[in-house]
């Protein structure tokens, strides 16, 4: 008889707990999926460093699209960069919700904030640099414009390690044992 009460029991906590977890909300459940394709169900931090080669990939395809169509001298004359400045433009707004929940995760690890902030930053430059430089030769923009992925690589590796081995917090320090020194009486005149 208990045991058949527990099972209906359970049975009516089913659609409950499913009601109740569908119901909460996550930072990046308004995060596009291709912008972390496989950590939108992961933490922030997660979601944004699989973003950071992600987004760069995808501009810096347009980037090389754009050199196809118009020649490395041409790929920015006029409006023909327009797309690619339309690329970095969307992912800069994209990337607004995972870099926000990474550094909310990664607030009680100053190293771990440190981290982010440099990729992010170095995210920013190679994005910046994507335009080929007047006179520079296809090999050399190739070269230079794959160069980020091993310093986004380096950086994702260092702030992991960081999160696999958080720094210790030190314990305060007691009270010295030594008593207070008496505090001397004013002389009275």
């Amino acid at each position: 008889m208990v045991a058949n009460v527990l099972r209906f029991s359970l049975l009516l906590l089913l659609p409950i707990a499913a009601w109740l977890q569908a119901g909460t909300v996550n930072a990046l459940d308004k995060v596009d999926p291709y912008i972390c394709p496989t950590k939108t169900q992961g933490s922030g931090i997660e979601c944004f460093l699989e973003a950071i080669p992600q987004t760069y990939t995808m501009c810096r395809h347009i980037k090389s699209i754009e050199v196809i169509e118009f020649g490395l001298n041409g790929a920015q004359e006029g409006v023909n960069g327009a797309k690619t400045e339309s690329c970095i433009e969307k992912h800069k707004l994209s990337m607004t919700r995972p870099y926000q929940a990474a550094l909310r995760e990664a607030a009680p690890n100053k190293d771990e904030v440190v981290g982010l902030r440099k990729l992010y930053d170095t995210w920013l430059e190679s994005l910046a640099k994507l335009a080929p430089v007047v006179g520079e030769s296809d090999e050399g923009y190739k070269r230079r414009v794959t160069d980020p992925y091993g310093e986004f690589n380096q950086q994702i590796k260092n702030i992991q390690a960081i999160a696999d081995h958080p720094p210790e917090v030190a314990a305060p320090k007691a009270a010295a044992s030594k008593p207070a020194a008496p505090k001397k009486k004013a002389a009275a005149p």
